[in-house]
């Protein structure tokens, strides 16, 4: 919490988000009791879930998807609180808190258990999209119960030849009368798709209406409940839509993810039609920024999993001879706990000064806004590839430490292994975001926003070396990273135009490289705040910790920045030439 808190105040630019006229209501006591009320909650209520979960799972039963029944007690104390309210519109009901503030929620429900916050992290999503692309009478008549929580909400856009290649997307929209639709195909791997926690569910479905374009841009988007409005204006009118199986999964086992089959439902058309892609862009750009944050809060309980279980565990005497002591005392063991802590915190705050830059970009002054929603579009493919992708490693390193018990269900590591392996996948696996990030965020222009970024990481390293002796050697390591960055961005500029395969065979490197860079810059400016603070003699014993931390990612983890460099532009040849070979 204490570490959120920071990441909060002073890496997410909260001087400017919390002075934004949007947010006035709001102040930093609100917000701290908010989130220590809400920590309350996921701790006691949430929590106790994850295991039970783990163990039951989502099951159909004679045609209804049944969770374990704490689950449903859970959600209604869940929406009872008024908890999805937290970030959404006070014009629909909601509270209006800072999207940083429901960053901070985020991870802590996924933290207590990823397979429950799955539920209302697609109805946030949902929620976005249709505050930004709904007509007046779809937001009036959907925004209420979603924000409430009342109604949940699902992403509904893979079938089963069309994975993420959605120009492949078959199901069909006929046109009724006005806006009215009937939707017909098969949609799979949707996440919540069928239910009972919510009075109802509210699906966005891409569909192909008829004589629409090939490819993606013939897809339009439509609102498709679960249930319809009967005769009494009651919700309890069934739509042609049917559950026909839900996966059997590795991990997150009580999130229920289904294969619907659309059987001539009832939809209704959001905007106009063959722009369905580009409104779904809004619910899946909050999804993947989500995901990064689920990748931060499994790698928080991990870290203290491995942590308390490292500290009472005793095996081995200590290098000196003496008596057996716990692990947490030999130094590989350190190295891992230290690494967790590392890539969590860097991870967290990277995540959270992302969140603060979308606030900037939606809600900012003028002046703020080109330059916040550019850094935006930037860090989003970072964060959720990188704390993702980090989430695997730091989950299997708490096995590591558990040993032999870390590899059997008894402790709950393995579970946690499981569950963050699907983070890296969904809602984009990295190797999109990697395509995404290279074709989208660098050749779009001309590497314009990415030397803006290398020009805010050197302004740290500048402030660093007038710190103490940590602070100068953080600096040395960021500005060996930035070059490396910079070589690498130059390679690919002059590259892309004469060969696309060679320069796209580095995107994924590259997309590590970069996120490594920025998750270390982040982490550097927390060093300026921590030193600023240990002058002053406040609080001392966690602002070293501060220093302490991000000195070790900057020369332990930052350091691979350089090994990934060489793979943009030395590998490229080789693994172009294994391709054809392998082909």
């Amino acid at each position: 919490m204490k570490d959120m808190l920071f990441s909060l105040e002073y890496l997410s630019n909260w001087s400017d988000v919390g002075d934004l006229p949007h947010y006035s209501h709001v102040d930093h006591d609100d917000i701290r009791a908010v989130l220590k009320e809400f920590a309350r909650f996921c701790s006691e209520l949430i929590a106790p879930l994850s295991s039970i979960g783990d163990e039951v799972g989502a099951q159909l039963v004679d045609n209804k998807v049944v969770l374990p029944e704490p689950f449903g007690i859970a959600y209604q104390e869940f929406v009872k609180m008024g908890w999805q309210r937290l970030t959404h519109s006070v014009d629909y009901g909601g509270m209006g808190f800072p999207g940083i503030v429901g960053a901070a929620a985020t991870e802590m429900l996924n933290s207590a258990d990823l397979s429950f916050g799955l539920c209302p992290l697609l109805t946030d999503g949902a929620i976005h999209l249709l505050d930004a692309q709904g007509s007046k009478m779809q937001k009036d008549r959907y925004l209420p119960k979603l924000i409430s929580g009342e109604w949940s909400a699902t992403m509904n856009l893979t079938e089963p030849q069309a994975g993420s290649d959605l120009g492949r997307i078959c199901c069909k929209a006929k046109p009724v009368e006005g806006e009215v639709y009937r939707i017909f195909g098969t949609k799979i791997f949707i996440t919540y798709g069928d239910h009972e926690l919510s009075d109802n569910i509210i699906h966005l479905v891409l569909a192909r209406t008829p004589g629409a374009a090939p490819g993606s841009k013939g897809l339009s988007l439509f609102i498709v409940p679960k249930y319809l409005e009967s005769a009494d204006g009651t919700y309890t009118k069934c739509n042609d839509i049917q559950c026909s199986s839900l996966e059997h999964k590795l991990g997150v086992r009580a999130s229920p993810t289904a294969i619907l089959e659309y059987e001539g439902a009832k939809g209704y058309l959001i905007g106009e039609e063959g722009h369905g892609l580009t409104y779904m862009f809004v619910m899946m750009m909050n999804a993947r920024f989500a995901v990064g944050m689920q990748g931060v809060a499994i790698s928080e309980r991990a870290y203290q999993q491995a942590l308390a279980f490292a500290a009472q565990r005793i095996q081995g005497r200590a290098l000196d001879g003496s008596d057996s002591v716990a692990i947490k005392h030999h130094p590989d063991v350190r190295r891992m706990l230290m690494r967790m802590k590392a890539l969590t915190e860097g991870c967290r705050a990277l995540a959270y000064s992302l969140a603060g830059w979308m606030d900037l970009g939606k809600y900012g002054e003028d002046t703020q806004r080109p330059l916040a929603q550019s850094l935006a579009e930037f860090l989003a493919p970072l964060v959720k590839a990188y704390c993702t992708e980090k989430a695997v490693e730091i989950t299997s390193l708490n096995i590591q430490i558990h040993g032999g018990m870390g590899f059997v269900e008894e402790t709950g590591a393995a579970q946690l292994y499981r569950d963050a392996r699907i983070l890296p996948i969904y809602e984009g696996t990295t190797g999109i975001q990697a395509n995404d990030f290279l074709r989208r965020k660098i050749l779009h222009d001309g590497g314009g926003t990415a030397c803006e970024f290398a020009n805010l990481v050197a302004e740290t390293e500048r402030l660093l070396m007038t710190g103490s002796i940590k602070a100068k050697k953080i600096s040395v390591q960021l500005q060996t990273a930035r070059k490396s960055f910079e070589t690498s961005l130059d390679w690919l500029l002059e590259t892309a135009p004469k060969n696309m395969n060679a320069a796209f065979s580095g995107a994924h490197p590259f997309l590590m490289l970069t996120s490594n860079l920025a998750t270390c810059w982040q982490l550097g400016r927390s060093v300026l705040v921590a030193e600023a603070k240990i002058r002053s003699n406040e609080d001392t014993e966690f602002m070293t910790s501060k220093v302490t931390t991000a000195l070790f990612y900057a020369q332990h983890v930052l350091v691979d920045v350089m090994a990934d460099g060489a793979r943009v532009i030395a590998g490229v040849d080789n693994l172009i030439a294994a391709n054809n070979s392998a082909a």
